[in-house]
C-alpha cells in the first residue's frame, strides 16, 4: 500500500537499510536513542514491503499508554483514526478492523496470540519496541516468537528494537541477525549553576528558576523535581505568576 510521505526523523537514514536487510533476513535488530523516531516510522516505512504480503504487522509495547500512542500517531500520519490501517489491542481494549495492518499490543496480548495459534496466521512480522526495558513478559514474548520461526514460521520476520541493548548481544540471540544504528539528534547544552540558601524549599527554589528562565529565553521549558508532591507545590507557587499565555502541565508517573 501507498503511505503519505514520513517525517524527516534520525531514524530516516537507516531505514533504507533496514529494509534491505529484512528484504533477506528473517531477524533484525535496530539501535536507536529516544526521539529518533522508531517506535512510530518503522512500521510505517515496512508497509510496502514484498514479504509483507496480505499479513500484519506486530508492534509489541511494554505499557498501555505507549501502546495507544504508537497506534494514534501513526494512524495520524496516515491521516486516519486508529482502528483502519493502524489498530491496536490490549486487555479489555480493542480497535482493530479488517483493514488493520499495523497492530499495536502490549507484552500479555502477543503471549496470548501466540499460545492460542503458534502459527501466527496472518502475521508477516512482529516488532519489539523498548526491549532495553526487560520485563519478563516480553522476553517471554520474544522466546516464544522465536520457537514459531524456528519450528513453523521460518517466514516470519523478527525486529527487535531498543534505545540502549547491546545490539551485538541480542543478535546472537537472533542466529546472528543484522544490527543497524541510528545516531540521534545532538544539541548544545548550556550548563548554568543557580545559587540557593540552604534553607530555602526546593519548590520555592524551583519555582524562582523558571521564572527568571522564562523571563530570560523564548520557547519551553522542562523542569525535573523528586516527586509527584514537590511538582504539584511548584506548580502552585508558578500559578498567577508567570504570564497567562503559558501553560503548566504537571507530568508524574
Amino acid at each position: 500500500m501507498k503511505t503519505n510521505p514520513l517525517p524527516e526523523l534520525p531514524v530516516s537514514a537507516v531505514l533504507p537499510a533496514l529494509g534491505e536487510e529484512l528484504a533477506t533476513k528473517s531477524s533484525a535488530v535496530l539501535v536507536a536513542p529516544p526521539g529518533a523516531g522508531k517506535t512510530t516510522l518503522v512500521p510505517l516505512a515496512l508497509l510496502d514491503a514484498p514479504w509483507l504480503g496480505a499479513g500484519r504487522i506486530v508492534l509489541l509495547e511494554p505499557r498501555r499508554l505507549a501502546a495507544r500512542a504508537a497506534a494514534r500517531r501513526m494512524a495520524e500520519l496516515l491521516g486516519e483514526e486508529p482502528g483502519g490501517t493502524v489498530g491496536y489491542a490490549m486487555r479489555m481494549e480493542n480497535r482493530t478492523s479488517a483493514r488493520t495492518k499495523i497492530l499495536v499490543v502490549t507484552e500479555g496480548v502477543l503471549s496470548r496470540m501466540i499460545i492460542d495459534d503458534p502459527e501466527l496466521p496472518g502475521v508477516s512480522a512482529v516488532i519489539f519496541d523498548e526491549f532495553h526495558e526487560r520485563s519478563l513478559d516480553g522476553d517471554f514474548g520474544l522466546a516464544l516468537a522465536l520457537d514459531v520461526q524456528g519450528a513453523l514460521r521460518p517466514d516470519l520476520r523478527l525486529l527487535v528494537m531498543s534505545a540502549t541493548l547491546d545490539g551485538a548481544r541480542v543478535a546472537r540471540l537472533l542466529s546472528g541477525a543484522p544490527v543497524i544504528e541510528s545516531e540521534g539528534r545532538a544539541f548544545p547544552v548550556d550548563i548554568r549553576y543557580d545559587q540557593r540558601s540552604p534553607g530555602t524549599a526546593i519548590e520555592d527554589a524551583m519555582a524562582m528558576a523558571i521564572r527568571s528562565a522564562l523571563a530570560e529565553e523564548s520557547g519551553s521549558l522542562l523542569a525535573f523535581l523528586p516527586g509527584q508532591r514537590e511538582i504539584e507545590r511548584t506548580a502552585e507557587r508558578l500559578r498567577d505568576r508567570i504570564s497567562a499565555d503559558t501553560d503548566i502541565v504537571p507530568l508524574y508517573g
